[in-house]
């Protein structure tokens, strides 16, 4: 993949919306992304694959601002998150949501308050307007009849689509999911995959997946990237990468995993 070609974007096409040139970040002396340059268009869905240290989860983290690389430039919508000020910073953040993979809830609040706090501190909504989307959101995750519940009344998965709408309650445009089922009872897991199934069809917002289902990663994917070492090391359409891929390595990975 060249450094100077977005993923799937031929010529003409909309800009970027999520875009790495030359990202490196170390953790001492390891180098978790090495001169990492990949980019996403606006509504594409894009999966990261690869084994546990090969910098997949990172770059979620630097999208969240979590983590600060060391040489490069991320963008997003167009405005720079590193090198950036605090406050364009701020300001890219506020267009990204993501779901962990240990839910992150509140839990001295209510359902309904751990997906209103947020709009309203950071996006600055009323209170009524947040509290009207946020049961909505409910609705859409089947948990309309638990507002009042706290997260400890729950169960994990119930605890994950509480973080799905949350991240929801946003309105980002790019959501990340960072192994969102790997905390789940094998039980659960159906479920939460089939929301977020229903939101890659349903919605225009742009997804950045790290995953270990790969049968989710076939189903909702544009763009599924090979990570090894961290770099890309192959990226294709999902039924390139898992049928017929081009590099050992990707075929040694799915062997094991598949």
């Amino acid at each position: 993949m060249s450094a100077e070609t977005p993923l799937d974007t031929p010529t003409g096409a909309t800009e970027p919306l999520i875009r790495f040139d030359d990202v490196t970040k170390r953790f001492g002396d390891n180098t978790v992304l090495d001169d990492l340059c990949f980019s996403v268009r606006p509504g594409k869905h894009v999966t990261l694959i690869g084994p546990s240290g090969s910098g997949k989860t990172t770059i979620l983290r630097l999208l969240m601002t979590l983590e600060k690389p060391d040489e490069g430039t991320i963008t997003v919508a167009g405005k720079r998150l590193f090198p950036a000020q605090e406050k364009e910073r701020r300001e890219a953040r506020k267009k990204i949501g993501m779901v962990f993979q240990q839910f992150n809830l509140f839990p001295n609040m209510s359902v309904l308050r751990n997906i209103t706090e947020a709009p309203v501190r950071v996006l600055g909504r009323p209170k009524e307007e947040a509290e009207a989307r946020a049961k909505e959101l409910l609705e859409l995750v089947g948990l309309g009849d638990r507002c009042g519940a706290r997260p400890s009344q729950l169960s994990g998965g119930q605890q994950q689509r509480v973080a799905i709408a949350r991240a929801l309650a946003m309105e980002p445009r790019v959501l990340l999911l960072d192994e969102v089922t790997s905390a789940l009872d094998p039980e659960l897991v159906a479920g939460v995959l089939d929301l977020l199934r229903d939101i890659a069809r349903t919605t225009d917002i742009t997804m950045v997946c790290v995953t270990h289902e790969m049968n989710f990663a076939r189903d909702i994917s544009d763009e599924v990237l090979m990570f090894d070492s961290g770099k890309v090391i192959e990226s294709g359409p999902p039924e390139k990468i898992f049928s017929d891929p081009e590099q050992a390595r990707t075929r040694e990975f799915l062997g094991a995993v598949l």
